[in-house]
């Protein structure tokens, strides 16, 4: 049985070979893993193109939505990217929290912190400081994001509930997320559970939508909505390389899903003990 180490060691190395990779070579298999498909399949990754502050050098095409459009940030803002990759989140985020605000991006691979470092003085941004560390561990004081996005990286964690304790610490009272992530509704077949590419590449680490909302509901985190939901279909021709063809008619009939959704919740202001004292 693979343990937390196990898991963070795999992607770790799977994901130093992807920050070497173009976006076409990455979206050319399953959310980055190599699989050969030899076609380009986007399967998961919604189109940054239009959106402020967006640099090609810095998508790797590994996303599964568009959080910092629905991440409500505010000019001044201190944000933080959880698994901020090549830092394209982190640059868009900077987009709308200005020259006044900060951007954190927070990478466990230090292939992918150096390439983002790299983009970000390319670009002239001092505002904008990636950091090497995990996320059950942020490299971060607390209390001090207004606001924290993360795109198609938490279902990597081995420890989700942790996860979301972390995101608890560092927002600041009254802070909020805005999270895309990839859940399941029903169980995937054993097949692909298993494989190391699949977990790479975004669906393997994914646990149920409910259970994903409940944890951030028994944190006691607040307002909770889901602002987007779409389902992931992954090609046949991906799909081959884990599954017969028996078996991949049987997943297609099953009813189980999987799907993208970004989720927006809010850390819980303090409670007042009057009108005009606050308990700390």
């Amino acid at each position: 049985m693979e343990t937390a180490e196990d898991i963070k060691k795999m992607v770790r190395e799977k994901y130093s070979e992807i920050a070497l990779q173009s976006k076409e070579e990455n979206s050319s298999s399953c959310c980055g893993a190599t699989c050969g498909c030899g076609d380009v399949y986007d399967i998961m990754a919604d189109d940054y193109k239009e959106i402020n502050g967006y640099n090609p050098e810095a998508d790797l095409g590994l996303g599964c939505g568009l959080p910092t459009q629905f991440a409500k940030i505010k000019r001044g803002d201190v944000v933080i990217d959880l698994g901020s990759g090549a830092g394209n989140d982190c640059f868009i985020a900077r987009a709308e929290t200005g020259e006044t605000g900060k951007v954190i991006g927070i990478d466990m691979t230090e292939a992918m912190i150096d390439r983002a470092r790299i983009n970000a003085e390319k670009l002239g941004f001092h505002n904008v400081e990636f950091r090497l560390g995990e996320i059950e561990s942020m490299p971060v004081t607390s209390n001090v994001a207004d606001v924290i996005v993360s795109n198609c990286v938490l279902n990597l964690v081995p420890d989700k509930r942790k996860a979301f304790e972390e995101i608890n610490r560092v927002l600041k009272a009254g802070g909020h997320f805005s999270i895309s992530d990839v859940v399941l509704i029903g169980t995937l077949p054993e097949k692909i559970m298993k494989t190391a590419e699949m977990y790479a590449g975004c669906v393997s680490g994914a646990i149920q939508k409910e259970e994903y909302l409940s944890i951030i509901k028994e944190l006691g985190f607040k307002n909770i909505v889901v602002q987007k939901e779409k389902v992931v279909t992954v090609p046949d021709e991906i799909l081959i390389n884990y599954l017969n063809a028996d078996e991949i008619r049987v997943f297609r009939e099953s009813g189980v899903g999987v799907f993208s959704i970004t989720v927006y919740a809010e850390k819980a202001k303090e409670e007042c003990c009057d009108k005009d004292t606050c308990c700390k």
